[in-house]
């Protein structure tokens, strides 16, 4: 007989009562709402699928560290567990619907599974929604994306937003530039992480990343003061994209009345950005420990070979539930153990929840 408790479960797992499960599942409708009406198509991808495929190149080659393996008895193949539905869109595109017309827009909402925990993220199993919009490459569709992340947020009512924009090639065009090696890449790496300023300042080398380091605030601010730092001319180009992402980003706001949004700029940011190839942003809100989402441009590779651009988000389910207060829904009908069908029927077609007693 085992000497677990039944209620016991592993680390970084839990189970989701009432009334939480049902805020979750109406946070997800209301999310897909959103991306619905923006013309996001629902897919939903199987919950393990071949190694090689899951952690192919573009989203799902960062995924190895975190991700569940098991040999299949039927195949005889390794399997992955997803740790990251992004990788699983990344796929569905980019074979069996490489042939559709483009700009593509799909949509999820998917629970996931990581081998390891964050401080930030405990959870290891949790749900993320999100949307993908593959073959379009225009300022508008990156704006797109960052709108319906938020929207969808502010519609499930979470509060004191803000968008934390960056442009995670800046960092690499300036370890370029400096001609730096393996070592020295990832020693300056580390010293980002820790946002060592004195470390960073004591590296010749790492002059213009101590300016972006500086340069980090409000969007305003940082666009005009990372205009006027020295940087390779692909680095200079990606921050004038960067300046007209911001623009039309606030456009957008402001035509769908979320103008108590914050938008700031930390071009230093890395983490999560691996794949990532344009700018990439990260959403926070005051009131809720780490991150609410993810997202940015990047690009994705089909099974033929072919290259196209793709943005997308992800909005992670277990920090979203943080900041929003569930109402608990125990407002019954109460009615006779012997009350006849009939009259629980009319009942319910009324809108009463009943309950026979």
């Amino acid at each position: 007989m085992s000497d677990l408790h039944p209620s016991l479960l592993p680390n970084g797992l839990t189970d989701l009562l009432a009334p939480q499960g049902e805020g979750e599942a109406n946070i997800i409708n209301q999310c897909m709402s959103v991306f619905s009406s923006f013309g996001y198509e629902r897919v939903k991808p199987p919950l393990v699928e071949f190694e090689e495929c899951l952690l192919g190149s573009g989203p799902g080659e960062t995924l190895s560290a975190q991700t569940f393996r098991m040999m299949d008895p039927v195949s005889g193949r390794m399997l992955g567990v997803r740790a990251d539905t992004t990788a699983q869109i990344a796929r569905i595109a980019g074979s069996r619907l490489a042939d559709e017309k483009r700009p593509l827009r799909l949509s999820y909402a998917a629970d996931i599974l990581r081998v390891k925990s964050s401080q930030l993220r405990p959870a290891r199993q949790f749900c993320q929604v999100g949307c993908e919009l593959i073959g379009g490459d225009a300022t508008k569709d990156d704006v797109e994306i960052m709108l319906v992340a938020l929207k969808a947020l502010s519609g499930c009512g979470v509060k004191n937003l803000s968008v934390d924009l960056t442009i995670p090639s800046i960092v690499d065009a300036l370890f370029d530039k400096e001609k730096l090696d393996g070592e020295e890449r990832e020693q300056l790496n580390t010293l980002l992480k820790k946002r060592d300023r004195d470390g960073l300042a004591e590296n010749k080398k790492a002059k213009a990343l101590v300016e972006l380091l500086d340069a980090s605030g409000v969007a305003d601010d940082a666009i005009r003061t990372v205009s006027k730092i020295k940087l390779p001319a692909e680095a200079k180009e990606n921050v004038k994209h960067l300046k007209v992402v911001y623009e039309e980003l606030t456009k957008a706001l402001e035509a769908y009345g979320l103008t108590d949004i914050g938008i700031t700029v930390d071009l230093i940011e890395r983490r999560g950005f691996e794949y990532k190839k344009g700018v990439g942003f990260t959403i926070f809100s005051k009131n809720i420990r780490g991150e609410l989402g993810r997202g940015g441009r990047y690009q994705l590779q089909h099974a033929s070979g072919a290259v196209e651009q793709a943005s997308g988000f992800t909005l992670y389910m277990d920090s979203i539930m943080q900041g929003v207060v569930f109402q608990s829904t125990k407002e019954y009908q109460v009615v006779s153990e012997n009350a006849s069908w009939d009259d629980i029927k009319e009942m319910q077609d009324k809108g009463l929840k009943v309950i026979r007693s």
